[in-house]
């Protein structure tokens, strides 16, 4: 009996020593949980995935992912460790995520805890190339098909591509997309245009960089357009519900026709590109103009614009509304100076 006693009391004693935690408190260890409280007073218990562009998104348990203003935020600590990027791209890495009384608090090895406005926080849980760490690779393919069979055969074939490498430093583009009809077994439209450009990012909003890029028209005559030459760029606005930017450059522009008189030219060249989110459920509106200005012949000059909705289906689908406005100030005789193209299509994104 002596010994039965003794054994007892030595398993009572090993689950009371400091360290030790009996199995039921081991599994309320396990189920420790981030908590954001809101100045509304609503608590939020999940896990902390991330923060960027002034908002924290969190994982629940009783409404999936949650995406909350830091703005909102009167207190908030994760359970475990996060890597955290300060505005001044100052790198803390192996401590929780800590806010109190709408501070950010980052501990110091050397003395008192440091605080800081929430709008200090440039991310958290960022992608390697964000630290300087390799490129991220991002980028689209799509394809829009119809079919008419009937009084009037219709075939047409929308198709795109666009992969894109982009580091901390720098960005690579690469684009090429096209449209190919067919009406009763003839060809009524044949047309592709592609891209190779590099940026360099400078300190603040401003880049540079160069550009190439080809395009054919068949039936507006043109056989062949490339266009070379540097640019600089300036990125005004960055945030998920609007972005804009601008760029402005100089180009070689060469031109051969099927019958017009060939032509080469000094050009200005221009981008405007700007998206926004407003729509909300991830949904994308975007806005892309480009185009050339003839520097010997003023009057010439081609403008290349596109309005879009893009919106996320399953599986990394992307589907979009398009409309396309094509005009060319220069355009042969016979041939419409605007064309305007109207697609639906469906593409891949990663």
């Amino acid at each position: 009996m002596n010994a039965r006693k003794y054994l007892a009391g030595l398993c009572l004693g090993f689950f009371l020593i400091p360290g030790f935690a009996s199995p039921a408190e081991a599994e309320e260890a396990e189920t420790v949980q981030d908590e954001i409280l809101l100045k509304s007073g609503s608590r939020i218990l999940g896990t902390v995935t991330g923060a960027r562009d002034g908002v924290v998104t969190i994982d629940t348990d009783f409404a999936g992912t949650l995406s909350i203003e830091l703005e909102k935020v009167e207190s908030l600590k994760t359970s475990d460790p996060v890597l955290i990027q300060l505005a001044d791209e100052t790198v803390v890495s192996e401590q929780p995520l800590v806010i109190e009384d709408e501070l950010l608090v980052i501990d110091t090895a050397t003395g008192p805890a440091d605080s800081y406005a929430t709008s200090d926080l440039l991310l958290v849980n960022p992608e390697p190339w964000e630290l300087g760490q390799g490129y991220k690779w991002s980028g689209l393919v799509s394809l829009a098909l119809s079919a008419q069979r009937g009084n009037t055969d219709n075939d047409e074939l929308d198709y795109n591509l666009e992969s894109i490498w982009r580091s901390k430093q720098d960005r690579y583009t690469l684009r090429y997309n096209g449209e190919n009809d067919k009406t009763n077994g003839e060809t009524t439209v044949e047309k592709w245009y592609a891209q190779g450009k590099y940026d360099y990012f400078f300190d603040g909003p401003n880049y540079g960089g160069i550009q190439a890029y080809a395009e054919h028209d068949k039936f507006t005559d043109l056989d062949l357009r490339y266009v070379v030459g540097p640019f600089i760029g300036r990125q005004f606005y960055e945030e998920p519900i609007f972005t804009f930017s601008g760029e402005l450059g100089l180009s070689y522009v060469n031109e051969t026709f099927f019958v017009a008189e060939d032509n080469d030219y000094p050009a200005a060249t221009w981008a405007l590109n700007a998206s926004s989110n407003y729509l909300g459920g991830d949904s994308r509106l975007y806005f892309d103009n480009r185009g050339i200005w003839n520097l010997d012949e003023t009057s010439d000059y081609v403008v290349n614009t596109t309005f879009g909705l893009a919106f996320p289906l399953l599986w990394s689908l992307e589907a979009a509304a398009e409309i396309l406005l094509d005009y060319d100030a220069g355009a042969v005789e016979g041939v419409d100076e605007l064309d305007q193209t109207y697609r639906f299509r469906v593409g891949y994104t990663w």
